[in-house]
């Protein structure tokens, strides 16, 4: 068994969300990557019972609303939402809009970077 899992994003050209999770084994988050058409609104609005989400904005424009608050986000933007807001995405842009959003529990992460490093 290898220690590592790898998986080509092919499927993005054919839909607008892709899932990480099972493609990649992942035991700690969940990871999709979003490709949404100009005019695009999430179809309602929703909150985590134990996760935050991060949202990484590749590419595009458009509005995070977070507890009715409207955010203007753009290309290079990021945004963490804690679990008990709820929030809706929508593009607003002139052309697609491409996210990835990560979703892991809230205060899970214990330790990052060197703290967690080790060197071999």
């Amino acid at each position: 068994m290898e220690n590592y899992t790898i998986n080509t994003v092919e499927k993005l050209n054919e839909k607008e969300k892709v899932f990480l999770k099972d493609a990649l084994k992942l035991t700690s988050c969940e990871i999709s990557i979003n490709r949404v058409p100009k005019g695009f609104k999430s179809p309602f609005n929703h909150k985590h019972k134990q996760n935050e989400e991060i949202y990484i904005i590749l590419k595009g424009s458009g509005i995070i609303t977070v507890d009715n608050k409207k955010i203007n986000i753009k290309e290079k933007s990021t945004v963490k939402i804690v679990p008990k807001a709820s929030r809706m995405i929508e593009n607003t842009g002139n052309s697609e809009l491409t996210f990835i959003c990560i979703q892991a529990k809230e205060n899970s992460l214990i330790q990052s970077g060197l703290k967690d490093a080790e060197l071999c």
